[in-house]
């Protein structure tokens, strides 16, 4: 197999400067790192963020001459190592995150915590303007990395398989490692990487997840053991020469420009059915309690997720059948419908038990480019209200307008921060991209304690 001598994300990085990043690029990171502390917000809310803070206190604690690393999630110390798994799990607890259609994954649940993971409590060493570029590198990394990967590989691997490269990259650039030092982490990064079988979780709904924590942990780790002299075989997904063309256009083509925003908590794969339910309950007059069946049509990988009432958050967000329901039911999902203790509520349960999914040949031919899901209602009366194929919003075809994702970043923050801070939040991370503007000044606010206690 052949090797690449060149290392296109080592040069990548080095070249990367703020004042060359487009407007639109710079604008599209300033709303992925909104949407990104608003998930994280709310996914400090879920069991499987308490568990992970806990687990991560008694074995990743920074000890004696160890970099010193603050959650974002409250601020506890641990290694950068622990830090990023913490924020990266807890982000990933809630799937309320942006994405990407080709990575079939996220980016953003990964990058941020192994970026912040560098940044010390007190330290002004970067920028608001550092940040964003760190943010849209990884993005733009991140995204080809996953890409690379599913079309190298058999299996459909977690965002944590990809990303655990893209970690390691950003980390080893701001370590400021050698040449073969950065060829060195992420060789690591992508032999140690979460090579996780996300389909596994999709059949099986477990605090497991998208891998995302695991592989910011992997990524953050292989760049401080490259630091010490450890080695690794090279990284194929970035070195061998058949994957070149995907890393070719690298600061030509702004790859964070394809995300995806989700309006609502739970996989993406559900949103086209909860989006047509929403748009036949608001263009036609019938009450929940007049429905009596509702069939939805949809890819293979949106049937595979969870049809049985959920009893845990983590099955809530891996369903089609239970978001949609609680979408007719509520009119909107929101975090509040997926935390565990409220997911029993009767009249859900009863629409749940009406609801049936269907594989559609066609949806599934066109998935991942597309999810598409159509959706027939029929009454109890006999009147039957039938959808177009419908994509998504959230998707760049279909987009949402900032002031969407602002008021999304207030469901999910200010229970959570409450409204002050949420605010306060929202306004340094819209000024980042001004001179003078340090990163830390927003991650310390985050990390002050929250107004409703975790």
């Amino acid at each position: 197999m052949a090797i690449s001598q060149q290392n296109p994300l080592y040069h990548f990085l080095n070249k990367m400067d703020f004042t060359a990043l487009p407007e639109e690029v710079v604008s599209q990171a300033k709303l992925c790192l909104i949407d990104l502390l608003g998930t994280l917000a709310a996914g400090s809310r879920t069991q499987l963020s308490y568990i992970i803070e806990e687990f991560a206190q008694h074995q990743f604690a920074a000890g004696p001459g160890c970099p010193e690393a603050f959650t974002l999630r409250s601020g506890t110390k641990l290694s950068p190592s622990g830090a990023a798994m913490v924020d990266g799990m807890t982000i990933d607890s809630m799937d309320a995150h942006d994405g990407h259609s080709m990575t079939k994954g996220h980016v953003g649940c990964a990058v941020l915590p192994a970026i912040v993971a560098t940044i010390g409590s007190d330290t002004k060493d970067l920028s608001g303007q550092a940040l964003l570029t760190y943010l849209v590198a990884g993005y733009e990394i991140g995204t080809r990395s996953g890409m690379i990967l599913h079309h190298t590989a058999d299996d459909y691997h977690s965002s944590g398989a990809w990303n655990a490269v893209t970690c390691a990259a950003l980390v080893a650039h701001r370590l400021q490692l050698t040449e073969e030092q950065f060829d060195h982490a992420v060789g690591i990064a992508e032999y140690h990487g979460p090579r996780s079988q996300l389909m596994r979780d999709v059949d099986h709904p477990t605090m497991v997840k998208d891998g995302s924590g695991w592989g910011a942990m992997a990524g953050v780790s292989a760049a401080y053991m490259a630091q010490l002299g450890f080695t690794g075989a090279p990284a194929l997904t970035v070195l061998e020469v058949g994957v070149q063309a995907f890393w070719s256009d690298l600061g030509a083509k702004w790859r964070i420009l394809e995300q995806y925003f989700k309006p609502y908590p739970v996989c993406r794969w559900a949103h086209p059915a909860i989006d047509a339910v929403l748009l036949l309950k608001k263009s036609n007059e019938f009450t929940v309690d007049e429905v009596e069946s509702v069939t939805v049509h949809t890819f293979h990988e949106a049937a595979r997720l969870s049809q049985v009432p959920p009893q845990t958050s983590d099955q809530a967000q891996y369903a089609t059948c239970f978001p949609i329901a609680v979408a007719l039911c509520r009119g909107d999902v929101l975090p509040e419908h997926v935390i565990e203790g409220k997911l029993a509520d009767a009249d859900i349960l009863d629409m749940f038990d009406k609801i049936s999914i269907l594989e559609d040949d066609e949806f599934s031919q066109r998935f991942p480019q597309e999810r598409l899901a159509k959706v027939k209602i029929r009454c109890y009366d006999g009147r039957v209200f039938l959808s177009e194929p419908t994509i998504a919003k959230g998707d760049p075809k279909n987009p949402l307008s900032r002031q969407n994702l602002e008021a999304k970043f207030f469901a999910l923050a200010t229970p959570v921060w409450g409204h002050e801070k949420s605010q306060d939040i929202l306004s340094l991370a819209n000024s980042l991209d001004q001179p003078g503007v340090c990163a830390s000044d927003l991650l310390n606010l985050i990390r002050t304690k929250n107004v409703v206690a975790n």
